[in-house]
């Protein structure tokens, strides 16, 4: 257990046992120097019953900060235990990406009527985010941020900053705009506080800004924080007007829940809301479980097609069957290798500078390679196991194809994914392991069936 995670479950422990005795004061000074975070997590381990009351002992500016750690299930079940101008003060406090990814997990009744109450500046911003397509930096940024303009002076862009500080995302980073809106350069609050009080900002601004669009995936903004190390990096319009920001925290989130999409998309498991997969009860789990399942048993059909086609050879070499267990898991598990790799490399946008063909070739000969040093072994054991020859040679000659086959397929058929645009991470490792299991089926008994024509053998 982290550090973290037993600083919330004490916390959680404390405060249960104060609500509990009715010692709100001592409950309240408990949670007074706790961070939000942590805070978040202790309440959110209490009992429904306890869960508002602890949240109504927080100071209000304390509150908003928790509020939005929250799970999301938590803040619904707050939402619906407090009163309607606790709730109305609350989700009008709230930052705006915060708002909305709130509002995607309300019913669209309850957001239709907490949007008529907010103020119409909130109402305005919250119903431009939420016009935006889903995960997309539109969607994921924040209107909280410090613009200012080319004529400023240092002096005077300080005093700005100072003034607004305390309702902004981040003053790390500073982005000037000229009267359209438009970006037109930005400065780190380094270089602001280290200029000359009286340079302007169009002498000491860097006016080659990266930036995202609204419509930019949410992975593709990841990547660029990723790549040159932003604390946030700027949003524009189609008109090239600064609307928004996105921050490194919210990032973080947009990479674990991804990590998680395409844990699950490897695992064959339909991911649905990945954060509350574990809460889900039985029948949803099966649900999203059985589909994939379903689909990969009519695949693995196929396997026993193939041995019933076969059984003349195996009615006449019976020991043949001991090795088909091996040869379709070893190539299982090579195949589960080369997309892992392939995968993680269009993940990371490594694997571009390679190419696909290179790719592909690469993890060909890896297979085969990996295939002649396990038939170093496997040859000899299978003679020794079979005491035929003619067995040993079709083992260790199908291991060489069956894993050549299944790293070239384990590498090419996600890249294939990619090209059409869908999800690499749908060609799963099951998904390869089952199709490498009816064709390693296949190459091993027609293997041992051309040599036992050839060579002989009973």
């Amino acid at each position: 257990m982290g550090e973290a995670s037993a600083i919330a479950d004490m916390v959680a422990q404390q405060l249960q046992s104060l609500l509990q005795a009715g010692l709100y004061d001592g409950a309240k000074l408990l949670l007074q120097p706790v961070q939000p975070v942590d805070a978040a997590e202790a309440i959110g381990t209490l009992p429904r019953t306890l869960q508002a009351l602890a949240f109504r002992l927080l100071p209000k500016d304390q509150a908003i900060e928790v509020y939005e750690y929250l799970d999301p299930d938590v803040q619904q079940s707050l939402l619906e235990r407090l009163r309607s101008g606790e709730v109305l003060e609350l989700v009008e406090e709230m930052s705006p990406d915060d708002r909305v990814r709130l509002f995607d997990e309300l019913p669209a009744k309850v957001v239709r009527g907490l949007l008529s109450e907010l103020s119409p500046a909130e109402r305005r911003v919250t119903a431009q985010m939420l016009g935006y397509e889903p995960e997309t930096a539109g969607r994921l940024m924040t209107t909280e941020f410090i613009d200012l303009k080319e004529f400023h002076s240092a002096a005077q862009a300080l005093e700005i900053v100072r003034r607004r500080a305390r309702d902004t995302e981040t003053i790390y980073s500073l982005y000037i705009t000229d009267a359209s809106r438009h970006l037109t350069g930005m400065l780190s609050l380094r270089d602001l506080v280290t200029a000359e009080p009286e340079d302007r900002l169009g002498d000491v601004m860097t006016r080659e800004v990266v930036n995202v669009t609204t419509d930019t995936d949410q992975e593709e903004v990841a990547r660029v924080i990723q790549r040159y190390d932003f604390l946030a990096v700027p949003v524009v319009d189609r008109e090239q007007r600064l609307v928004g920001i996105v921050t490194v925290d919210d990032v973080i989130d947009v990479i674990q829940q991804e990590a998680t999409r395409d844990l699950y998309a490897a695992g064959a498991v339909q991911a649905g809301d990945e954060d509350d997969y574990f809460r889900s009860n039985l029948f949803t789990v099966a649900r999203r479980r059985v589909v994939w399942l379903l689909v990969l048993l009519l695949a693995n059909s196929g396997t026993a097609a193939v041995i019933a086609s076969q059984d003349a050879v195996l009615k006449r070499v019976v020991v043949l069957a001991a090795f088909i267990p091996l040869l379709i898991g070893t190539g299982g598990n090579v195949g589960a290798q080369s997309s892992t790799v392939v995968i993680r490399g269009l993940s990371t946008q490594r694997l571009q500078a390679l190419g696909p063909a290179r790719a592909i070739g690469r993890e060909s000969v890896a297979g085969a390679l990996l295939g002649i040093l396990m038939m170093l072994v496997v040859v000899p054991w299978s003679a020794y196991v079979s005491q035929n020859w003619v067995v040993a040679g079709a083992a260790g000659i199908s291991l060489v194809a069956i894993t050549t086959l299944a790293a070239t397929a384990g590498a090419a058929l996600p890249l294939l994914f990619d090209r059409f645009g869908l999800d690499p991470a749908l060609m799963s490792a099951p998904f390869i392991a089952t199709a490498t299991d009816v064709a390693g089926v296949f190459i091993y008994l027609q293997t041992a069936s051309w040599l036992l024509v050839r060579l002989g053998g009973a």
